[in-house]
């Protein structure tokens, strides 16, 4: 019995960590986070993260944005995100998680992780048509500084 309890437990933990569930500060409860992600997200980004032909982006280098102010903001406003209909909590968290799981490679040691607070206001000012333009800019900033 022990052992059946033991090999349970190690089979869900490494499906847990697969999946990336357990995570980093900013992630109070990964499997809510991933259920959200799932219900909200994951339609137009795809299970994978890698998005949608003409439609969600990739998120393999989303982390990247978190390198430049304007691009901390810009993941917070873009059209997904600000009109989500999750909590700012919830969608702090699921933010959070998204940027560990698809690209803990490009997060910093110094990761402040998204809050209620801070997106509360930022979500009052969605992006719209201009997303896409702000994105391609970020995107030329961060290719052309490397020492960010």
């Amino acid at each position: 019995m022990r052992v059946a309890l033991l090999l349970t437990f190690v089979l869900v933990s490494h499906s847990v960590v697969a999946q990336g569930l357990l995570a980093p500060v900013g992630i109070e409860n990964p499997q809510r986070a991933w259920q959200h992600w799932t219900l909200n997200c994951q339609g137009c980004h795809l299970p994978s993260g890698l998005g949608s032909v003409g439609g969600a982006p990739d998120l393999s280098r989303v982390a990247q944005f978190l390198w430049l102010p304007a691009g901390r903001e810009y993941l917070a406003r873009v059209p997904g995100v600000a009109a989500s209909p999750l909590g700012d909590a919830d969608l702090a968290e699921v933010l959070n998680w998204m940027l560990w799981r698809f690209d803990k490679e490009h997060l910093r040691a110094n990761f402040k992780a998204y809050t209620a607070a801070e997106l509360k206001p930022l979500r009052r000012r969605p992006l719209r048509m201009e997303a896409s333009t702000m994105r391609i800019e970020l995107l030329k900033q961060i290719k052309a500084n490397p020492a960010l």
